[in-house]
């Protein structure tokens, strides 16, 4: 017999269905720290429930097995369910990550007692019940302080300072002013270098800026009718690779960028082609990678696409027995591979207009991979005009490999001059000599393509090592939760969409101003992560129910910290009444 869940479909109950005490908000009930937090059937899907606890305590079942995600979240909703059910018999676990005919039965004849997989249990239950306790009592605490509801949690929180520190950057930007100066060499031009400008990045991009209009002009006369001389040439083939297949984060950016949607619009366009048309595989997904017994599968569904993929598939630049580690590696698969069009024959004119672009992006990704680098001739010209020096650097494609399968993407890109074969010793008489003057311009608001990327990379400024690599691993949320987490912050009042962008509301910057900084950093988030990580993989049960004993103490005392600053936060500070 087989059944399923619909996401949870038990969770932990909220504070009044704890304790009566606690149905009224009142400072005087803070902090909540209940000895166990029970669980709910949640009401939405209690139909599903009903169907999954009569199967589960059927006199016709003698055993169950457990095939939910190969992850944390997915041992979590098979625990309360088979506990909400209170079903005692005994439970085997299918841990897969691959959706091939022969992964499955493999997964089949290795089930192994659901026993094996407690401690990642372990670990799924603390966050659970962490993320309640310190949600619950910060936000109750702080929308008791300041009469305004205020909704505060280890992810959300975070997540808001991210694009309140940008909106804080933008305003407190102040313009420049700065000039350049082109001197034409006939066949080709070169930017003069400033020997006193500030130089921070790797790309040298601000080599050329000179924030004198006097010191343009005396260059300019300087160098008028005189002759250059080059001293440095450099040409050197680039080789480019096709970029790696999309997870979830990744297409969410991608389709932000390329199309203006939104992260939740991504995420509800593939769950359709997922779930509706059966042409993408799972799309709440965290890997890029395929595991290597997909490979005669891929092959299948690239010969099954139809026109305009077709005739990328029939090229002779396509290699259909491709097996790079940068797309097939098991070792980079936890609960699910990268997002792939499946082996259906898709109907593209059954899908609606944004359907079908999410759609492209995914098939034209997996085509590219299995095409040839690209590759273009890249130039650093160096030319002296006296004790004057100037720059020329162009690109000049040689061979298009993938960027074949993205041919008609031609969108705003202006072709680059190319630069002629220069020598080292070559002379050239400098002829018209132009200034353009232009303003420093301040960070970009957020978008939900740079929101995503920082809450995948939330950790690459903490500075402790241990919680940098935990936090690359796992950043702030989960794929399937970050498109949420940020129309949560809109549906609160903390942001706002304006365009494309994604700013902070006077409400959202208040809170982060009265907050302590220990719940609106990804440091937080890194030492959860650690500890958890630690918990999943303890097979030792005595250690295990240490570390569990250890980390729930340190949240109960961060639940009670959370209360105690709410109580001597700054009373200046007024939110509107709402």
């Amino acid at each position: 017999v087989v059944t399923w869940a619909i996401g949870h479909l038990v969770s932990l109950c909220e504070p009044g269905e704890v304790d009566p005490k606690y149905q009224k908000w009142s400072m005087t009930t803070l902090p909540m720290l209940p000895e166990n937090i029970p669980l709910k059937v949640l009401p939405g899907t209690k139909d599903q429930f009903a169907i999954v606890n009569k199967l589960m305590n059927s006199a016709k079942i003698d055993s169950i097995i457990c095939a939910t995600d190969s992850a944390r979240e997915g041992e979590l909703i098979f625990r309360y369910i088979y506990q909400m059910a209170k079903c005692e018999k005994p439970v085997e676990r299918l841990w897969i990550s691959s959706m091939t005919d022969a992964a499955i039965r493999q997964g089949f004849a290795e089930l192994k007692p659901a026993s094996a997989y407690d401690a990642l249990y372990t670990s799924a239950r603390c966050r659970s019940e962490a993320d309640w306790l310190v949600g619950m009592n910060a936000s109750r605490a702080f929308s008791l302080k300041y009469d305004a509801h205020l909704s505060i949690g280890r992810v959300q929180t975070p997540t808001l300072s991210l694009i309140v520190k940008r909106d804080r950057e933008i305003e407190a930007f102040v313009p420049e002013d700065y000039w350049e100066l082109t001197a034409d060499f006939g066949d080709y031009s070169g930017l003069w270098i400033n020997p006193d400008a500030k130089v921070d990045d790797a790309s040298r991009a601000n080599e050329t800026r000179i924030p004198d209009r006097a010191i343009a002009e005396r260059v300019k006369a300087e160098i008028k009718g005189q002759t250059g001389r080059v001293t440095e040439a450099n040409y050197e083939r680039k080789h480019f690779a096709p970029p790696q297949l999309f997870d979830l984060t990744s297409l969410q950016r991608e389709a932000n960028r390329k199309f203006g949607f939104s992260a939740d619009r991504t995420l509800k366009l593939t769950q359709a082609l997922y779930e509706t048309h059966k042409l993408v595989t799972y799309p709440r997904t965290d890997s890029r990678y395929l595991p290597d017994d997909m490979r005669p599968k891929i092959r299948k569904v690239l010969s099954m696409l139809p026109e305009p993929y077709a005739s990328f598939i029939a090229s002779d630049q396509m290699n259909l027995n491709m097996h790079s580690k940068r797309y097939y590696d098991n070792t980079r698969i936890s609960d699910h591979h990268a997002i792939v069009p499946t082996d259906r024959k898709p109907n593209l004119s059954a899908l609606n207009p944004d359907e079908a672009k999410i759609y492209d992006l995914i098939a034209r990704r997996l085509i590219a991979a299995h095409y040839p680098d690209y590759e273009c001739d890249s130039t650093r010209v160096i030319t002296e005009v006296g004790a004057h020096r100037f720059k020329s650097t162009g690109s000049t494609p040689a061979v298009q490999g993938w960027h074949a399968v993205y041919s008609e993407d031609k969108s705003g890109k202006k072709a680059e001059k190319p630069i002629p074969k220069l020598n080292i010793g070559d002379e050239r008489k400098v002829g018209k000599v132009s200034i353009k003057e232009s303003r420093t311009k301040p960070p970009a608001p957020h978008t939900d393509a740079s929101i995503l990327n920082l809450m995948e990379n939330a950790g690459r400024d903490i500075e402790d090592e241990v919680l940098r690599e935990k936090m690359k691993s796992s950043g702030l949320g989960t794929p399937a939760t970050r498109a949420a987490i940020i129309e949560r912050l809109i549906q609160v009042g903390y942001a706002q969409r304006r365009g494309k962008s994604i700013v902070s509301t006077p409400k959202g910057r208040q809170l982060i101003d009265v907050v302590p900084v220990q719940i609106s950093s990804a440091v937080t988030t890194g030492k959860w992560e650690k500890a958890l990580s630690e918990m999943a993989v303890n097979a030792d049960l005595s250690a295990r129910t240490a570390k569990e004993e250890r980390f729930m103490s340190g949240i109960r005392k961060f639940s009670i910290f959370l209360v105690e600053a709410a109580k001597q936060a700054s009373p200046s500070v007024h939110f509107e009444k709402e």
